[in-house]
């Protein structure tokens, strides 16, 4: 499923992912399409940006439109007329975070809806059979979301249904011949050391195509973040994908880079845009402060952008304040193409085995 073609003086690797809807080079940063859209964007824009891969929900999409929308049409990728691949999560994050009433038993989770209230059930199989009715080209498998301070038996018992999952969920992707899907493990195990090192080797032992950590970037500090991810980066297999799921901030992203890592989602740099931050080498500009009502100059000098290429900074500014919704698309654009042009940046250094010599100047430089 992927191919390497350099790895660097670190863990850093440059590689492609084979997937249904095409290739795509890594390491990847995939944006957040929650409800199958990125916000203010069009999936025709998106792809004139060069991205090639793309997250989307299940908890959300299996609540609305629901299933029998994508059975009528075909998938997902008919219904919202992407061309290119869609990772689709398991929803297991927004079932426990989104909803009013959660609770996980053995063979799956009951939630109600964050829409109408009604009371629904995940299990393992079922999310498996919701994401090959999408035609997803990634799936990933329910399992059990930790937070942060919980005891070291909480975060082992739900690392073990985790991986009971996973079995369940490998299990019922056979069924659905059809459907050329990857589906991935997740490695959990809190911030516990041990039970990280245990939940890699069961993931392993269980042959996903490839592998996500999850239950990191959730308020831990840098220092915890790359010291977890630390613990089994040296111990994940060479010949399958590596996922660390929810960052999206260059500092993380650097750092799972330099820990060998392929891919990484987040809202963030979309989220920002919509509230008028925009990133620059420089580090993050709030658009809407008073100091840039009078500032004709672009965002980003030597950016492409259609923000930086037609427009200024005090534009852009009264655009948001006078609430209207160009602002938002041009601001969302931009983080893109800076997100697009920093992974570039990424692969050109790694392939000239200067990877760390880039993320020391970097940081240097970008305050965010």
């Amino acid at each position: 499923m992927i191919e390497i073609h350099h790895q660097g003086d670190v863990e850093a690797r440059v590689g492609e992912l084979r997937l249904p809807h095409g290739v795509v080079e890594t390491p990847v940063f995939m944006p957040v399409g929650t409800q199958s859209t990125i916000k203010a964007m069009t999936h025709e824009r998106v792809s004139q940006l060069g991205y090639r891969l793309i997250l989307s929900n299940t908890y959300h999409l299996y609540l609305r439109p629901g299933r029998e929308a994508f059975e009528r049409i075909g998938g997902l990728h008919r219904f919202t007329s992407w061309k290119h691949n869609f990772l689709t999560d398991s929803g297991g994050y927004q079932v426990f975070s989104l909803s009013q009433l959660s609770k996980v038993k053995p063979d799956g989770v009951a939630f109600q809806s964050h829409i109408d209230g009604s009371k629904h059930f995940f299990t393992p199989e079922s999310v498996v059979d919701f994401q090959a009715c999408l035609k997803s080209d990634i799936a990933m498998p329910l399992d059990v979301c930790t937070p942060s301070g919980i005891t070291y038996q909480q975060a082992k018992d739900a690392m073990n249904l985790t991986h009971q999952w996973l079995k369940k969920s490998l299990q019922q992707k056979v069924i659905h011949e059809d459907w050329q899907g990857k589906l991935f493990g997740i490695v959990q195990g809190n911030f516990f050391q041990d039970l990280r090192n245990d939940s890699l080797q069961q993931v392993l032992e269980l042959n996903p195509d490839g592998v996500a950590i999850g239950g990191l970037s959730v308020g831990e500090s840098k220092q915890q973040f790359e010291e977890t991810l630390g613990w089994i980066s040296n111990s994940l297999p060479k010949d399958k994908p590596r996922y660390v799921m929810g960052i999206g901030t260059p500092d993380l992203i650097l750092i799972a880079v330099e820990h060998g890592i392929d891919m990484f989602d987040c809202v963030y740099p979309t989220r920002v845009a919509r509230n008028g931050c925009v990133m620059t080498p420089r580090g993050l500009l709030d658009l809407t402060k008073a100091s840039f009502k009078d500032d004709d100059q672009p965002i980003q000098e030597g950016c492409t952008c259609t923000a930086c290429s037609q427009y200024t900074r005090s534009y852009i500014r009264h655009l948001f304040r006078a609430k209207e919704i160009l602002g938002p698309m041009l601001t969302t654009e931009h983080n893109l193409v800076f997100m697009m042009n920093l992974m570039r940046d990424i692969k050109n250094a790694i392939r000239q085995n200067r990877f760390l010599e880039f993320k020391k100047s970097f940081q240097e430089s970008y305050q965010g």
